[in-house]
């Protein structure tokens, strides 16, 4: 289970974002990378990009469009439910 979830946008673009639906930013491929690419929004709504709770990871390369090796670059994982 990965901590992120990524949405098709378009060839080059995946919206990202947390369990909750919360959209923290954009993996955008550029040139063979992809990077992550963080937006947050102010309290008008209005969209700040390279802001939002994920700002100090802006740029975060990765090899592809791929949930599971966002979240670990990142440093983000999802809890496991533990067994009763």
């Amino acid at each position: 289970m990965t901590a992120l979830t990524l949405t098709f946008v378009n060839a080059n673009v995946r919206s990202v974002h947390l369990p909750d639906g919360s959209h923290v930013g954009n993996l955008k491929r550029i040139g063979s990378t992809w990077k992550f690419k963080t937006i947050g929004y102010d309290a008008t709504g209005d969209v700040v990009p390279g802001g939002g709770p994920l700002t100090d990871r802006h740029n975060t390369p990765c090899s592809a469009p791929d949930a599971t090796e966002l979240s670990a670059k990142l440093g983000l994982t999802a809890q496991q439910p533990q067994a009763l």
